[in-house]
């Protein structure tokens, strides 16, 4: 069960009322199939690549594993047949898996917590990102880098920590070029007011394409 099959009205209950009605005996899908759903015979589950969301650009990569992971083993054994789960994984060490393998959810509050603390990420501190994108790379790197001089200038440097202009991860959408500028440190009303009066200053430039965008703590560092 993915995005593909369950294009048409309806599709996606059919199928899972399939499944409900053991009409299926076996439930391939996406994410999709983790959440929410009360098979009472289900007891085997099994999870391939189930280190892939570790390896995305996002500070939350560890808290989304565990969480997509401790679900779908939900699924097996929810009453009186007993479950199992099979994880497969290239980075069995991973203390969110490990975690998850043994279900002990403090281990792994306390241990994220503690990362997070000495990385200075949320909740310890906020992440500001400055996104630009246009289709003139030029105009980009001109702005960018003007934005980046200008929060050096005026925002406290022991307070904040700014990072060189770089190309998001995904640098390319619908032919539009996409770059940014991470910042780490309180939002305060001092940061605030100087993003604002930034953001008005480059919309005093009249730019013809390029945009610029500010998100804080994003759900998606893309």
């Amino acid at each position: 069960m993915d995005v593909d099959t369950v294009s048409k009205k309806n599709s996606h209950e059919m199928i899972l009322n399939r499944f409900k009605e053991e009409e299926i005996d076996i439930l391939i899908g996406t994410q999709m199939v983790v959440k929410g759903h009360h098979f009472p015979n289900v007891t085997l589950v099994g999870v391939v690549a189930a280190d892939s969301s570790l390896n995305i650009d996002d500070y939350r990569a560890n808290e989304r594993t565990f969480q997509i992971l401790t679900q779908v083993a939900g699924r097996a054994g929810r009453e009186n047949l007993p479950g199992q789960v099979i994880i497969q994984t290239y980075q069995p060490e991973n203390f969110a898996i490990q975690c998850v393998r043994k279900q002990t959810n403090e281990k792994f509050y306390e241990t994220e917590l503690e990362l997070r603390k000495q990385l200075k990420y949320p909740p310890f501190c906020d992440i500001i990102v400055i996104g630009i994108s246009g289709r003139n790379e030029e105009e980009i790197t001109v702005l960018e880098n003007w934005i980046y001089s200008y929060l050096v200038m005026h925002l406290p440097q022991n307070q904040y920590k700014i990072f060189n202009p770089m190309p998001a991860p995904i640098d390319k959408i619908q032919n539009r070029i996409r770059h940014r500028i991470i910042m780490k440190g309180k939002m305060t009303n001092q940061a605030n007011e100087i993003l604002n009066d930034c953001l008005h200053q480059v919309y005093q430039k009249s730019l013809k394409d390029t945009r610029v965008m500010i998100d804080i703590n994003p759900n998606n560092m893309s």
